[in-house]
C-alpha cells in the first residue's frame, strides 16, 4: 500500500503541532513554578542572529498551513504575527490545527505533480508537490519545531525527547 500525500502531511503536522502545544504547557508551568516572567521564554533565542521562540512557533504554523493550502490548491490563510504570550501562541497553534482539520484527503491526494510556486523575499522557488512537501515544507516545519523545543530546553524547561516526539 502506498502512502498518500495527505497521509504524509496533515497527520504529521497535527501530531507535531499538538506536541508543540504540550511543550508550551510545560514551559508555562515551569515559568509559574520558578516565578519567571513568560516573556523571558517567548523572546528567548538560541543565538543573537536567530529568531525568538514566538517566531519559531509562528513559522512552524505558517509552514504547516502554507504547505497544506498549497498542496490543496487553496488560498493560504494569513495570520498576524502578534503573539507575545504562551496563551496567544497556543491559540495560534489551535487555529492552525483547526485549519488543517478542515482539509480533506481528496484536496491533497494527487498533488504530487501540482506546481508549487513560492515567492520568497529574494527569489522564487518552484517545485512539484511531492518535492515541495518532502524536501522543503517538512524540513522547514521540523526545523522550527525543533528550534522551539531547543529554546525551551536551553532555558531550563524540563522537557526531553519523549515530549518532543509525543506519545506513540
Amino acid at each position: 500500500m502506498s502512502l498518500s500525500m495527505y497521509q504524509a502531511s496533515i497527520p504529521v503536522f497535527l501530531r507535531m503541532l499538538g506536541n508543540l502545544s504540550a511543550l508550551l504547557d510545560k514551559a508555562a508551568a515551569h515559568a509559574e513554578a520558578k516565578k519567571i516572567d513568560q516573556t523571558v521564554f517567548v523572546t528567548a533565542r538560541l543565538a543573537p542572529d536567530m529568531l525568538a521562540l514566538s517566531s519559531q512557533i509562528q513559522i512552524a504554523s505558517d509552514s504547516a498551513k502554507g504547505c497544506a493550502a498549497r498542496l490543496a490548491g487553496i488560498e493560504v490563510p494569513s495570520y498576524a504575527d502578534t503573539e507575545a504570550t504562551f496563551p496567544e501562541l497556543k491559540a495560534r497553534i489551535e487555529k492552525t490545527v483547526a485549519f488543517l482539520k478542515g482539509i480533506k484527503p481528496e484536496q491533497i491526494d494527487g498533488s504530487e505533480e501540482r506546481n508549487i510556486n513560492l515567492k520568497l523575499r529574494t527569489r522564487e522557488l518552484n517545485f512539484p508537490g511531492q518535492a515541495f512537501l518532502l524536501h522543503y515544507a517538512m524540513p522547514n516545519f521540523y526545523f522550527h519545531v525543533t528550534t522551539a523545543y531547543a529554546i525551551l530546553r536551553h532555558n531550563g524547561v524540563e522537557i526531553g525527547k519523549v515530549d518532543y516526539l509525543g506519545s506513540v
